[in-house]
């Protein structure tokens, strides 16, 4: 190759990682900085180069037959196309048997020079696939990137199919930047077509958030970011674009770059565990909620914020059916809400199992008024997206008492507190949690695959960890009492919110490796986890 590529091309793997990720719009406008300044088709040497370095990584570790196998590229008729070539040649140069499939031969100056150097070292190309896979190791998706604008459809869309049922039954299927018909901005399929499952994908710059909310998780498979020598650059330009942000609030925030949640974004938020606290020292935090028929909910979220470390529980219920007491856990204190002293509370968490009487509607507009930390959940979101007073007094918290709410709605509950439908939420997350933040001037949790935490300053963060497993009842109300809890014990509401859906993801994540899961989980496994996490993570003596 021609431009002084790295020896050994970085791969940085985002797990635990708080790092970028970067919208099309903001990829482009690196790429076009980095190009004026770099030697002509640097940037497709680079990336072609991380991945085959990545490919020769796994094949060299892979067991035999398979490490003899050749390796098989998709290559489509644009740049995505082009570092394919270039990866194939790579690997074709370092004595590894590939083929190339080109339905159309690639059309750009860049990936013209690419399928040139490939034809100079020998590479096989060919206008076709071969009837079956099983003579290959891996597979390789390089037919489409971030450009894509409508649907893959004929003999694109076919080997599009053929890469995802070969990823699902023999695995080894890496995506080139982005799996082929994956928007790169919101992780939904583009249009109505097919789109490549890969078990892998190297992403070119910087991660996307679409590789990691929406259906991005599943189709991305495992992710490593090859920063193809632009991430110090890159890095000191979002931090100013930041800097310029919260200085200069208004329209533009939404510019702002989102993050991949980690610890790093909130660690050094969490309170010291020293010898001489007490139980004054973690807060005390309300739950409330749990109308006739519906106590378990706030007993859910009233065990979690026990065992993430609120220095005190109660719980209010408005139902007439409550327990007296919490036989597994007597130390939570059991209330009518109405007997509940709100304004003595550290923080208040409201909505599990609430309903929507008048009653719920009455306590939720008191607890809004109220100069604590708020969490809405459930039911109370739905009071809030039906009542146009309670909606102003949650976004008059903020202005009045300086702390946003923290609100933690699924797609509907959001869908209604933006009046609009569930497909539109889903349709663009980022979006739709930014929208909630600015309109209720609220920290906006949108659960999910990849739960999006959003803030009225316009900072994101898109969340890593969880899996399947949390698709059963009460785990939402696991969330809310974790959340409340890390209020009650004095984070910020970002932190707090960034914390506790990490740590809920991360339970879910642990107990499915140790078997547990993703089916039959219940929400009341996760708490016990998480307390161990936190103490395990954050507690642990150092040496």
């Amino acid at each position: 190759m021609t431009d002084a590529t790295p020896t050994l091309p970085t791969l940085v793997n985002p797990h635990d990682r708080a790092v970028p990720l970067l919208s099309v719009a903001q990829l482009r406008e690196a790429e076009v900085s980095a190009q004026a300044a770099l030697p002509a088709h640097a940037l497709m040497a680079r990336a072609g180069a991380a991945a085959a370095h990545f490919l020769r990584e796994q094949i060299a570790h892979a067991p035999s037959p398979a490490s003899a196998k050749p390796v098989w590229f998709a290559a489509g008729p644009g740049n995505n196309g082009g570092d394919a070539l270039v990866s194939a040649t790579e690997l074709k140069r370092a004595g590894i048997a590939v083929e190339v499939c080109m339905p159309l031969e690639v059309k750009p100056d860049d990936a013209r020079w690419a399928l040139a150097e490939a034809r100079a070292a020998g590479v096989p190309i060919a206008t076709r696939p071969p009837e079956s896979f099983d003579a290959y190791g891996w597979l390789v998706d390089g037919l489409f990137g971030i450009g894509l604008a409508r649907a893959l459809d004929g003999v694109f869309g076919a080997l599009a199919q053929r890469l995802t049922a070969h990823a699902r039954s023999h695995g080894r299927v890496l995506a080139l930047d982005v799996p082929s018909g994956l928007d790169s901005d919101t992780g939904n399929v583009v249009g109505d077509g097919p789109a490549v499952r890969a078990t892998h994908t190297v992403t070119f710059i910087a991660a996307k958030p679409g590789l990691y909310t929406g259906a991005g998780r599943d189709y991305a498979g495992a992710v490593s970011v090859a920063p193809i020598g632009l991430s110090a650059g890159m890095e000191a330009a979002l931090n100013a674009n930041v800097s310029a942000l919260i200085e200069a609030p208004g329209p533009t925030q939404s510019a702002q770059p989102a993050r991949l949640n980690a610890p790093a974004l909130f660690a050094a938020a969490l309170p010291a565990r020293d010898f001489a606290t007490n139980k004054g020292s973690f807060g005390t935090l309300a739950v409330v909620g749990g109308d006739t028929g519906m106590c378990g909910a706030p007993i859910l979220a009233a065990r979690a914020a026990l065992l993430a470390g609120a220095g005190k529980v109660h719980v209010g219920f408005l139902g007439n059916d409550a327990p007296p007491y919490d036989a597994p856990h007597p130390e939570l204190m059991l209330h009518t809400a109405g007997k509940l002293a709100l304004d003595t509370m550290s923080a208040v968490a409201a909505g599990c199992g609430m309903g929507g009487s008048a009653s719920a509607r009455q306590l939720v507009d008191r607890i809004l008024q109220l100069d604590v930390a708020v969490l809405l959940d459930a039911d109370a979101l739905n009071l809030v997206a039906r009542d146009d007073v309670l909606a102003a007094r949650v976004a008059e918290h903020f202005g009045t008492h300086g702390t946003p709410c923290v609100l933690t709605p699924h797609p509907l509950e959001a869908a209604r507190l933006l009046g609009t439908d569930t497909a539109a939420v889903q349709r663009d997350r980022l979006a739709a949690a930014r929208a909630l933040a600015t309109r209720y001037a609220a920290v906006a949790v949108l659960k999910g695959s990849g739960t999006i935490i959003a803030t009225p300053d316009g900072r994101v963060a898109v969340n890593p960890t969880g899996n399947a497993a949390l698709a059963t009842g009460g785990t939402g109300d696991v969330l809310g009492g974790l959340i409340g809890a890390l209020l009650a014990q004095r984070l910020p509401p970002w932190e707090a919110a960034l914390a506790g859906v990490y740590l809920h993801g991360l339970a879910a994540d642990t107990l499915v490796g140790e078997g547990n899961g993703p089916a039959g989980l219940t929400a009341g496994e996760l708490a016990p986890v998480v307390r161990r996490l936190m103490n395990r993570l954050f507690y642990a003596p150092k040496d």
